[in-house]
């Protein structure tokens, strides 16, 4: 059967094994041959990354037509209304093309969340809010795009989860092996 790694990526941490400009990569934390990340994190977001040795499956996961619900929690600059929760859920326009509608609401910052290095910045006179957004499309930069085209800027991305694999437990950095969901399980074959 395939191999799937869950992994909580740390914020600096390229999505990738090989080095660009001394970033650190997932070839810092997971030594496990032939594994691929099926998607990505930018190198300033946290959490939920998918690897797997199973080459459908990476495309399977990463390609936007097969719409795996994914959730983030996110720090954004300001003070969410109604209004543009609204515009969040209908799908705003970036690069000429709406996006998907999405479900987004605002949430109470988690006591469970871990700190970040560095620390996001802080300014006095400005608030912050959090919110919980789930995508099933996956556009460069979506979410950062979508909040700052309602005029909060994301001050903080953690990916919470993919379909039905969600981060859990693990800190930055940690990993564990998981098994396919049971809907992926069935259309997998055994290798031999």
């Amino acid at each position: 059967m395939s191999r799937i790694i869950l992994l909580n990526k740390p914020y600096g941490v390229l999505s990738q094994f090989t080095s660009e400009l001394g970033h650190r990569t997932l070839a810092d934390l997971v030594s496990v041959p032939h594994v691929y990340a099926a998607g990505r994190l930018d190198a300033d977001s946290e959490g939920l990354l998918l690897l797997t040795d199973d080459g459908k499956l990476q495309n399977s996961l990463a390609d936007p037509r097969h719409k795996q619900p994914k959730t983030y929690l996110v720090q954004v600059e300001g003070e969410p209304d109604e209004t543009a929760l609204a515009q969040l859920r209908a799908g705003v326009e970036i690069d000429a093309r709406r996006t998907l509608p999405c479900q987004a609401q605002v949430v109470a910052e988690p006591d469970w969340l871990w700190s970040r290095e560095p620390p996001v910045r802080f300014r006095k006179s400005v608030p912050t809010a959090w919110l919980q957004i789930v995508l099933t499309e996956g556009r460069n930069r979506q979410v950062r795009r979508m909040t700052a085209k309602v005029g909060l800027p994301t001050l903080r991305l953690i990916r919470l989860s993919i379909g039905e694999w969600s981060l859990g437990e693990l800190q930055p950095g940690q990993w564990r092996d998981a098994l396919p969901p049971p809907t992926v399980r069935r259309s997998w074959r055994v290798r031999s």
